[in-house]
């Protein structure tokens, strides 16, 4: 066991002695914040404000604002949920580009223990720098306004990040393992930047997209994390400005936004309630964890 934790603990030392890496890992996070600053906001306003029907009046503008400023941060915990993961797992190819990996190999530790230190490390780094995004998140949201969120909420997202991070990450190993060079690993990473805000829907709403490419966006891990997020950063909110409505819609409007900004993952006919969505994550990642065992091993094999 102390030829595991050692090699776990050297993989997170070379994650955070580089600078640019911990930078890069949190580029599309900032890229996000930067977006709603410029335009995102009034994008979701604008759906929210849709939805109304006669309601704007009604319902207090502070709870508006604090809905949407919860849609932002669930968007950029998921878009850290995928960029962050892939950041800490370029430490493989770069043993890889310069030997290091051989020398590892070489020593009587089992090959499963080498390849499950560095998804450990990952996984530990991946769910510190999310959990730190979060903390400041949800700190300047309390100082803007109330999000009413109550204890058990905050703890269930840091859950939900523990998933997060750990199912990317275990994902990301399968890929991280065909790759041969840091230009190949740089190159996708560009890749996954622009395109994870749209898959999980930080930019626009999943439900603005057709069916089938909403589908497709939810058989990602991660877009069912983000709507795990919106439900346990949101739960307060939309409680609170159900209570403004004081039913006279019977809850029409709490389930129309629930719809418009995706609370519930749907993928080819199916909603996936919350326990549903847990269940589909653990599954892709334990298949994803044994596959890249099994792949380490014969990889080594080979040489």
């Amino acid at each position: 066991m102390k030829d595991f934790i050692g090699l776990t603990r050297r993989n997170l030392l070379v994650f955070y002695k580089d600078i640019f890496a911990i930078f890069f890992s949190l580029l599309t996070s900032i890229i996000v914040f930067a977006l709603y600053l410029l335009f995102l906001k009034g994008t979701f306003t604008d759906a929210l404000t849709g939805t109304m029907n006669g309601l704007e009046n009604i319902v207090d503008g502070k709870h508006i604002d604090m809905f949407v400023n919860g849609i932002l941060l669930s968007g950029i915990l998921g878009s850290a949920t995928i960029t962050v993961p892939y950041t800490c797992l370029q430490t493989i190819v770069k043993d890889r580009e310069s030997g290091v990996d051989s020398d590892i190999l070489s020593t009587p530790i089992k090959r499963w223990k080498i390849i499950l230190s560095y998804f450990t490390a990952s996984g530990i780094s991946a769910f510190f720098m999310t959990s730190l995004i979060m903390t400041i998140g949800l700190i300047i949201l309390n100082i803007m306004g109330d999000m009413h969120m109550p204890a058990i909420s905050i703890a269930s997202c840091y859950l939900t990040i523990l998933l997060g991070s750990l199912s990317s990450t275990a994902l990301f190993m399968v890929i991280m393992l065909l790759i041969r060079s840091s230009s190949t690993s740089s190159a996708l990473f560009g890749i996954l930047s622009a395109a994870s805000g749209f898959v999980i829907g930080a930019y626009i709403p999943l439900s603005r997209f057709s069916d089938s490419v909403m589908s497709l966006c939810n058989l990602f891990p991660a877009s069912h994390i983000t709507s795990m997020l919106r439900n346990d950063l949101l739960k307060g909110v939309t409680e609170s400005i159900n209570s403004d409505i004081k039913g006279l819609d019977n809850g029409a409007f709490i389930s129309s936004i629930r719809e418009v900004f995706s609370f519930n993952a749907k993928s080819f006919g199916t909603t996936f309630t919350g326990a549903g969505s847990t269940l589909y994550i653990l599954t892709i990642a334990l298949a994803c964890i044994v596959f890249m065992t099994i792949v380490y091993n014969k990889t080594y094999k080979r040489r």
